[in-house]
């Protein structure tokens, strides 16, 4: 087990992983990592400077050059709040091939491992429990049916849900064929289907799960 306490959170796109790792840490204190922001802010800089998302070699160097400062829910490049802007539709569809690429996972994945030492952390991604964190405290695999993936993202963007499902669908082929650190069920990983529950359902099965783990 890892010296400090760290809960792996993994899943496909529209799982709720985000919203429901940054409650859980707000309820048990605990500092949240979003693994996600650190693969947009290399994508946003890629987009910035012109770089081909085909070009692996030069994404990888970019990614070992990036500064990148997540404070909070804040996401900073360089001395630039990018908070909302990797969030944008550009971002979004550049991410997923910027995050294919091994020599920016690796870059990506030793900066996650040393983040905010002795802290206890919660942390979501693709990769948590099966690469970055593998001995994590406690892993869970959250999941939901693409159409219900594809239904919150498009509330929250305004988008016809249609389309978002499509997107959604070729994210999961795109993450689970990978060749570096697939998105995958981490080995030990519990399993919730937040298909038909709430985010506050959710947030409590998961701290119940988490205190049922450090009492063991």
């Amino acid at each position: 087990m890892t010296e400090r306490t760290v809960i792996a959170i993994d899943g496909p796109a529209g799982s709720g992983k985000s919203t429901v790792a940054r409650r859980v840490a707000a309820h048990l204190g605990y500092r949240y990592l979003d693994t996600g922001a650190m693969y947009r802010a290399i994508a946003l800089l890629a987009l910035r400077q012109g770089v081909p998302l085909s070009d692996e070699r030069a994404l990888s160097a970019l990614a070992r050059e990036a500064r990148i400062r997540l404070d909070g829910d804040r996401v900073f490049l360089g001395e630039d709040d990018v908070t909302a802007e990797i969030r944008g539709r550009e971002v979004t569809r550049s991410v997923s091939p910027v995050a294919t690429v091994s020599g920016v996972r690796r870059t990506v994945v030793e900066r996650q491992r040393v983040a905010w030492p002795g802290e206890a952390l919660v942390v979501e991604g693709r990769d948590i429990g099966s690469v970055v964190f593998p001995d994590a405290t406690l892993k869970v695999y959250l999941t939901a049916s693409p159409l219900a993936r594809a239904r919150r993202r498009a509330r929250q963007d305004g988008r016809p849900v249609r389309e978002v499902l499509a997107e959604i669908l070729e994210r999961d082929a795109r993450d689970e064929g990978r060749r570096d650190s697939p998105l995958c069920r981490a080995e030990g990983a519990l399993v919730l289907d937040t298909t038909g529950l709430s985010i506050d359902r959710v947030v409590a099965m998961l701290v119940r799960w988490i205190r049922g783990a450090l009492a063991e």
